[in-house]
């Protein structure tokens, strides 16, 4: 799940949402596809989230990565395109 909030100085905070029992980042290209960079936090109704904000227009392409090196994508992404190691990777546009 992504929601979009939109801050007061022409900025967009991204909440990444996902119900994983096992670690998750977040991997973009916002964060240099650090693992460590967004690591998504377990919340009270089971979730896991992190957030990043950005300015309004801008795609940041994404992936989660679970333990056990785990990679997948989030069905709310704005598109998915090929991410030139035979997969692909979801893109969201604030």
């Amino acid at each position: 799940m992504i929601k979009r909030a939109r801050g007061t100085n022409g900025d967009v905070r991204l909440t990444f949402a996902v119900e994983d029992d096992r670690r998750v980042s977040l991997v973009c290209d916002a964060n240099g596809w650090d693992p460590l960079a967004h690591p998504l936090v377990k919340r009270a109704n089971g979730t896991r989230s992190a957030a990043v904000v950005v300015q309004k227009g801008t795609e940041i392409r994404f992936r989660y990565l679970a333990d056990g090196g785990d990679f997948y994508d989030d069905p709310d992404a704005d598109l998915f395109e090929d991410n030139g190691m035979g997969s692909h990777h979801g893109v969201v546009i604030a």
